[in-house]
């Protein structure tokens, strides 16, 4: 989550969620044939989900907001595929190939994506955890031009760590391919009134996934 538009935690003036009753998970041709792109580039493994994620973020806001899901994944893929070479911003252009393809290292086949489930991102540690369940916890404040997972509402906040889930392929690192960089990370709950002041619901909690690097003590 870089400072950018995408970042709408606690924000107001967009109006209620309209559940759809029956939804379908496609409302559109083109949609289902774009998860099927995502899923066949994504098997290439030239970037990381984390990767796709700032793709998404980085998108200018007007484009965004006034995008539907799939057309930001849509998106955010043309420049996946242009940040790693594999089409020219000239051929989008004109909307068919203008130069030979590049070779990938692997394809996804029909029987790769049956079987397919999501990596698993869990690391060795790097050394023992800093904090345990029940210890006072302060978000950092941080303001990054690149991929975090620390959502803007929750920086700078004090908190209490529920639990340890282990520990993990560090986002802020994978989605910029510096490595996996595993960091050890935590359930830490806060109150409303502590990320939205005292006008906030004091019986709400709200509990996020927090990496280690985003933590300090009290």
């Amino acid at each position: 989550m870089t400072n950018s538009i995408h970042d709408m935690g606690g924000m107001h003036g967009f109006g209620p969620i309209e559940a759809e009753a029956d939804e379908p998970v496609f409302h559109a041709a083109w949609e289902a044939r774009l998860y099927a792109l995502q899923r066949a580039t994504g098997a290439s493994r030239l970037w990381t989900i984390d990767g796709t994620r700032a793709s998404l973020e980085t998108l200018p806001p007007v484009e965004y907001l006034r995008s539907s899901y799939y057309r930001r994944w849509f998106l955010g893929l043309e420049r996946r595929l242009v940040t790693h070479g594999l089409v020219g911003e000239d051929e989008l252009e004109a909307g068919r190939s203008l130069r030979p393809g590049r070779g990938l290292n692997r394809k996804l086949t029909v029987e790769d994506a049956k079987r397919a489930r999501y990596p698993d991102y869990e690391r060795p540690p790097p050394g023992p955890a800093r904090f345990k369940p029940g210890d006072s916890v302060r978000t950092v404040n941080l303001n990054p031009t690149t991929h975090t997972r620390l959502p803007r509402y929750a920086r700078g906040k004090l908190g209490t760590v529920e639990a340890v889930r282990g520990c993990h392929v560090f986002p802020d690192s994978a989605a910029i391919g510096a490595g996996d960089n595993p960091q050890w990370l935590y359930a830490v709950v806060f109150t409303a009134r502590e990320l939205w002041g005292e006008d906030a619901d004091p019986t709400v909690k709200v509990s996020i996934e927090a990496f280690e690097p985003y933590l300090n003590t009290r």
